[in-house]
């Protein structure tokens, strides 16, 4: 009868250690610290400047300050659950700056990111000559400061004052930029005139990365300047052109800086003309706390699932596009 040997084990050879398991323990330990020092920057400030905040406004929300008896007395903060909310979704003023700032964003969005995708473009054809004033041109407005911003084109609408209104006037040219049906289209220019230049930015930073030799295959192939600006660069900064366009969004339900200063010279803006100016009102005015947080907490969920649905309409036209 005869016997098998067991097949030999394999032997390591010197030229190809295997690290012992307490070092490959140590090594991965040791990522797992860097991992968490560099996140933990960004874990304090998402704690700090979001989750707090948030968690407060939750909080207030459910509580209100009410006398009792008969209005005689110290106020106390009592519970008061879900009546805020159920006092901000019943109330047609803030119903109605939700729609002003729908309407907002339907006429600031487009504008915003075709008219910086268009400049990027331009700029990135190489038709503009002295490239790099250009930039900084139309970035240079982006550097103006919000409320300075808006008081400079508060001067600039205001008759009496403003020097485009009187020449307007002299080509018997009569426009109120502050008007019932210009007021809006007004806040709108206010805000491209301070953020174009900064998207523009993002996507002429896209459309450098771009390989130049897809550009250069759709010029042999007969492509012209304009089909292979919208056929092949801008399809290939769709992500560019989405994250613009989501925080555009984001700030735009935001609207508060330019309608709160023109408020002071326009009669069409009132005090709750946005969300957010509904907010301060409800906080500062009317001394409303939790009113102002449910109303804030309203706006974050709408933000969110603005966003939210952006996101998923995004990734479903990526997927369809790549069938």
């Amino acid at each position: 009868m005869t016997t098998t040997a067991p097949p030999a084990r394999a032997t390591r050879t010197a030229d190809a250690p295997v690290p012992a398991r307490g070092a490959r323990t140590r090594a991965r330990r040791r990522e797992h610290v860097a991992c968490g020092v560099l996140m933990a920057p960004f874990l304090i400030l998402l704690v700090a400047v979001f989750l707090i905040p948030v968690g407060t406004a939750v909080w207030l929300s459910f509580f209100s300050d009410d006398q009792p008896g008969l209005g005689f007395g110290p106020e106390k903060t009592v519970f008061v659950g879900l009546r805020s909310y159920t006092a901000v979704l019943t109330d047609p003023t803030f119903l109605g700056s939700l729609g002003t700032v729908a309407l907002y964003c339907l006429i600031y969005i487009p504008f915003m990111v075709i008219g910086a995708l268009a400049l990027a473009l331009l700029l990135d054809s190489g038709v503009v000559r002295l490239r790099a004033w250009a930039q900084l041109g139309l970035f240079l407005p982006h550097a103006v400061p919000g409320i300075i911003a808006a008081l400079i084109w508060l001067y600039l609408y205001t008759p009496g004052l403003s020097p485009v209104v009187d020449v307007l006037s002299k080509g018997d040219i009569h426009i109120d930029f502050l008007g019932v049906n210009t007021v809006l289209p007004s806040i709108v220019n206010i805000a491209l005139w301070s953020n174009l230049g900064y998207n523009m930015v993002i996507f002429y930073a896209a459309l450098q990365a771009v390989p130049r030799e897809v550009i250069e295959a759709a010029v042999v192939d007969g492509a012209g300047p304009v089909r292979t600006a919208l056929q092949v660069k801008a399809p290939l900064v769709r992500p560019s052109i989405v994250m613009v366009a989501m925080f555009t969004l984001i700030w735009a339900m935001q609207l508060f800086t330019e309608p709160m200063l023109l408020s002071q010279s326009s009669p069409m803006i009132n005090s709750r003309f946005s969300p957010s100016m509904y907010i301060y009102d409800a906080a500062f005015t009317r001394n409303n706390y939790g009113l102002a947080a449910a109303a804030s907490v309203i706006l974050l969920l709408c933000t969110v699932a603005l966003s939210y649905g952006v996101t998923r309409w995004t990734n479903r036209s990526q997927k369809e596009a790549a069938r």
